[in-house]
C-alpha cells in the first residue's frame, strides 16, 4: 500500500484533505491523511450489527448499492436460498419478501431471536437454524439454488470446512455470494479520542483477527486476504466469476449507516466475491 499523495487525480474537488506532517516517516505507526471532521462510527467489521437504518434489504456491506449487488444472487422468487450467518435477519426477510424460500443459519441465539422477530413483523416465513456455519447436515445435497454469506465468514477460522459444506448443498453452477471486510480497511485504525489522524495499524501480511463490540455483542473478524479466499474457493471446487471492491455510495442524511467512515473515501470497506459450484 503506497503513501497517499495529494494531487489532482486523488483529491476530491469538493473538499481538501490535509496531509499530516508525519505522513511518509519511517515510524512504527505511519500516519495517513487526516479528514477534517472525524465522525464517531461503529467498527466497520461489526457490520451489520447495531445498524437499524432503513427497511429490511439484502446488504453486502455498509453504504453499498444494494440494488446492484443483489443481482449477483440471481432470481429470488421461488428459489431456495441459504443465508449463512443471517445476523439479525435483514437479508433473510428481504429475500423472503421477494418470494424466496429462505433457510437462515447463525451461531448466536440473541441474533436469531431478533431475526425471528423481524420475520414475524414482516409476516414472512423463514426457516431458522442455530449452529455453526459448517453444520449443514440438515440440508439435502444439491438442494440450494444460491448461498449468501454477508460479513459472516470473517468470524470463521476454518473456511475450507464451510466451503465444502456449501459446495455439497448447492446445485451445480449454483451461486455462492460472499462479502467480507476488505483487508485494506482493516489495516487502518482511527480513534477520534486520540486525534484526527488515521494510521496504519498492521501490515498487509498480518492476519491476526481483530475484535469488535457493539451493544454487548462481541465478535472477531479474521483478516481474509483476497488471494486466500480465491485459493480456498478454488480448492473447494468453485469457480470465481465475480470479484468486486465496490465504492460506498455518496452519503446522505437518510442513507448513511453508522458504519460509514471517512476513510472509506480512500480504501474500500468491503470485498465481494461470487463463486459457482463445479462438479457434483
Amino acid at each position: 500500500m503506497g503513501w497517499f499523495r495529494e494531487n489532482s487525480s486523488m483529491v476530491d474537488s469538493r473538499r481538501t484533505l490535509r496531509r499530516h506532517p508525519s505522513a511518509g516517516n519511517l515510524s512504527s505507526r505511519p500516519a495517513l491523511v487526516a479528514p477534517d471532521d472525524p465522525p464517531v462510527t461503529l467498527p466497520p467489521p461489526s457490520f451489520p450489527h447495531g445498524d437499524d437504518t432503513g427497511p429490511a434489504r439484502v446488504r453486502l456491506g455498509p453504504d453499498l448499492d444494494d440494488e446492484s449487488l443483489i443481482k449477483l444472487l440471481g432470481p429470488l422468487e421461488g428459489r431456495r436460498i441459504l443465508d449463512l450467518g443471517c445476523g439479525s435477519g435483514s437479508s433473510s426477510v428481504a429475500m423472503a419478501v421477494a418470494g424466496a424460500r429462505v433457510i437462515a443459519v447463525d451461531g448466536s441465539t440473541a441474533r436469531l431471536t431478533r431475526a425471528r422477530h423481524a420475520a414475524e413483523l414482516a409476516e414472512v416465513r423463514v426457516e431458522f437454524h442455530h449452529g455453526d456455519l459448517a453444520d449443514l447436515a440438515f440440508i439435502r445435497a444439491d438442494s440450494i439454488d444460491s448461498v449468501l454469506a454477508s460479513y459472516s465468514l470473517a468470524g470463521v477460522s476454518d473456511l475450507s470446512r464451510v466451503f465444502r459444506q456449501v459446495h455439497r448443498v448447492l446445485q451445480p453452477e449454483g451461486a455462492f455470494v460472499l462479502s467480507v471486510p476488505h483487508p485494506m480497511s482493516l489495516m487502518v485504525d482511527w480513534d477520534p479520542e486520540i486525534g484526527p489522524t488515521p494510521w496504519l495499524s498492521r501490515s498487509a501480511w498480518d492476519t491476526d483477527s481483530t475484535t469488535w463490540v457493539v451493544a454487548g455483542d462481541e465478535g472477531h473478524a479474521q483478516i481474509l486476504q483476497i488471494s486466500s479466499l480465491f485459493t480456498t474457493l478454488h480448492r473447494s471446487n468453485f469457480r470465481v466469476d465475480v470479484v468486486a471492491e465496490p465504492r460506498p455510495e455518496v452519503p446522505t442524511e437518510e442513507s448513511t449507516s453508522p458504519h460509514r467512515d471517512a476513510i472509506h473515501d480512500w480504501v474500500p470497506p468491503t470485498l465481494v466475491m461470487r463463486a459457482r459450484k463445479l462438479g457434483i
